[in-house]
């Protein structure tokens, strides 16, 4: 049987997050607009974490530690293995990537995987789903501590690790995320039943943060620093570190002696990152301009692993081809097949 070409299609909110990029481009917040609109993105930032705690289930993660060998896996790429590419990446600026998209590819490294994207391709490609479930659970969990961490060793942010850095953290993400937590028995289940009306707060909430951020890049001038070759180098670059990412997990996975569900939650839940978690964070880690240059890559990473990881996923999660029917064999003697050569 033919099947239909496979199509790859833009994801509607990496659609919405350019359109918001253009919005900020011709219309920045300037002036008195400025201060309200970065106000309100702060408030849609502590919003965001208090609804990733109110989502995760902590009970869920902590029950699955029976398969610690394949949680501790994941999170050594996304932690580990991840920014060390990162950090190797430095060897091409500036050559080929200017220091301000560098930084921005670095922080993406830094971020905590997805959970959506992880759980759904690994369900498609008929892997371990309650081991994707609880990977990525673990990874988001982990992030809101460990991602603002290596920022500020590997990036510096705000100087470098300090006192007035950690209460920032804690003001703007960790808190919220834990009173997510503390809440979450009592309004999990409300919050279940009106997911699509969430889902437009978490997206509108992200198009807020990005429209602040990029407005005061606009205003500050750092557009100027970008052009197409610089940004078809940062494309080409991030889909080695894709390739690379997903080569050493599988084969990872395979040396580990892992069986085919557990390699495929290993291979989804290490590759990616996290666009939800790592907008925010930015805007909180690198205030005004810089924010928008730092989301720049991991927008474009994005979409990426999107389309890379949904043809992988349909592959893998493909039936095996049911053997060709063979036809019988003519009878001879049956009065049909008379003057049949044999």
């Amino acid at each position: 049987m033919s099947r239909r070409p496979t199509r790859l299609r833009v994801d509607p909110f990496i659609a919405a997050l350019l359109g918001t990029v253009a919005l900020a481009a011709l219309l920045p917040a300037r002036g008195a607009a400025a201060p309200a609109v970065s106000d309100a993105a702060t408030g849609a930032v502590a919003v965001l974490f208090f609804l990733y705690g109110a989502r995760l289930s902590a009970r869920e993660a902590w029950e699955g530690l029976k398969q610690w060998r394949l949680h501790g896996t994941v999170l050594a790429v996304t932690f580990g293995l991840f920014p060390l590419l990162g950090v190797a990446a430095r060897l091409l600026v500036p050559d080929v990537l200017s220091p301000q998209l560098y930084q921005g590819l670095l922080f993406l490294t830094l971020l905590p995987s997805t959970v959506q994207s992880s759980i759904a391709f690994t369900s498609i490609a008929r892997g371990n789903t309650a081991a994707a479930v609880c990977s990525a659970t673990f990874s988001s969990l982990f992030g809101v501590l460990l991602t603002p961490l290596l920022a500020a060793v590997l990036l510096h942010t705000r100087g470098g690790i300090s006192a007035g850095t950690v209460l920032e953290i804690a003001e703007h993400l960790l808190l919220p995320f834990a009173a997510g937590q503390l809440l979450r028995r009592w309004i999990a289940a409300r919050l279940a039943r009106h997911r699509s009306v969430l889902g437009l707060v978490d997206r509108g909430s992200i198009l807020l943060v990005v429209y602040s951020a990029f407005s005061a890049a606009v205003v500050g001038g750092m557009w100027g620093t970008l052009s197409l070759p610089r940004l078809a180098a940062l494309l080409v670059v991030e889909s080695a570190l894709l390739a690379l990412i997903l080569t050493a997990t599988l084969l990872a996975g395979r040396r580990l002696g892992f069986d085919r569900g557990d390699l495929i939650a290993i291979v989804f839940c290490g590759s990616k990152k996290s666009l939800a978690s790592g907008v925010p964070m930015a805007a909180v880690l690198f205030p005004g301009a810089a924010a928008g240059l730092m989301v720049l890559p991991l927008m474009l990473f994005h979409q990426l692993q999107l389309m890379v990881c949904a043809v992988l996923a349909r592959r893998w999660g493909a039936p095996a081809p049911a053997p060709a029917p063979t036809m019988p064999a003519p009878a001879l003697d049956h009065p049909a097949n008379a003057g049949t050569p044999g």
